[in-house]
C-alpha cells in the first residue's frame, strides 16, 4: 500500500516507521515547507498534521478522489464541512480523537458507565487529561470525545476546562514534558469516588491504530470512525 503522510512531526514519524515495518511504502511527506507533489501516486492518506491546515489537507485529499484518515485534532468545527465534501465527492474519510485500541475501548467503557451512572444524582463527575507540553489544543481531542459522550447520557451540558457550574462537566487540562496521554474521569460522591483511567506509554499504539484504520479503509466509500475499523458497534 502506497502511504502519503499529510503532517511529518514526532507522531509522522512513528507512523512512517509502524508502516514501513507492515511493509507499505511512504511516497509523500508533507510538512509545512513542501508541497502535495506525490499525492496522486497514494492509495490512502494519513493526515497528523496542525489544527490550522488539516481541512485544506483533508479536504486535498477527498478532492482528488484519495481515502483518508486523520487524527489532527482542534480543528472539529469544520467537521460536518469534510463531510459533506465526503459524501458530494464519493470518497473516503475517517476521523478519530484517538486510534489507540485501548482508548476506544476505553471510550466504549466511558460510554457504558456514563449511561449507568446517570440514575445517581449524588454523584458529580469530572475529567483530568495530561499531554507533553508539545500538544497544541486543549482539552485534547480524546479528552473532548469522553466529555461529549458523558454529556450525552447525563444531565450535564456542557464541558469547560475553567469556572465549571453544576451543569458543566470539568476538565482539569495538564501539560507535562514527555506524557503521550492520560485520561481520566471520575465520579465522586460524599460517600466514596469512582476512577476509570487511561494511560499511554508511548505513541506507538497511536500509529499502530492509524496504520491499521488506512489499510481498512482503501477501497471503501462513507463516512467512518475507529468504531467501524474494530467492529465496536
Amino acid at each position: 500500500m502506497k502511504i502519503a503522510l499529510l503532517g511529518y512531526g514526532k507522531m509522522g514519524k512513528v507512523i512512517e516507521k509502524i508502516a514501513l515495518e507492515r511493509g507499505h511504502e511512504i511516497v509523500l511527506k508533507k510538512d509545512e515547507f513542501n508541497t502535495f507533489d506525490g499525492l496522486s501516486n497514494a492509495d490512502v492518506a494519513i493526515d497528523f498534521s496542525a489544527p490550522g491546515i488539516a481541512v485544506n489537507n483533508i479536504s486535498t485529499a477527498i478532492n482528488n478522489g484519495i481515502p483518508i484518515v486523520s487524527g489532527t485534532t482542534g480543528w472539529l468545527e469544520d467537521y460536518h464541512k469534510i463531510e459533506n465534501l465526503c459524501n458530494k465527492k464519493n470518497g473516503a474519510f475517517l476521523y478519530s480523537s484517538n486510534f489507540s485500541l485501548g482508548v476506544n475501548v476505553f471510550f466504549e467503557l466511558n460510554n457504558y458507565l456514563a449511561k449507568m451512572m446517570s440514575k445517581f444524582k449524588e454523584y458529580n463527575v469530572s475529567m483530568e487529561e495530561i499531554h507533553h507540553t508539545q500538544k497544541l489544543d486543549k482539552p485534547s481531542g480524546t479528552a473532548i470525545s469522553l466529555a461529549n459522550a458523558i454529556i450525552n447520557h447525563t444531565d450535564k451540558n456542557n464541558w469547560v476546562i475553567e469556572n465549571a457550574k453544576e451543569d458543566d462537566v470539568f476538565i482539569d487540562v495538564k501539560r507535562i514534558d514527555e506524557v503521550p496521554g492520560t485520561h481520566s474521569v471520575f465520579y465522586n460522591s460524599d460517600v466514596d469516588f469512582i476512577e476509570i483511567k487511561h494511560v499511554a506509554h508511548n505513541r506507538e499504539g497511536f500509529a499502530l491504530g492509524a496504520v491499521v484504520a488506512a489499510e481498512w479503509i482503501v477501497g471503501k466509500k462513507g463516512v467512518f470512525s475507529m468504531k467501524d475499523v474494530l467492529d465496536l458497534k
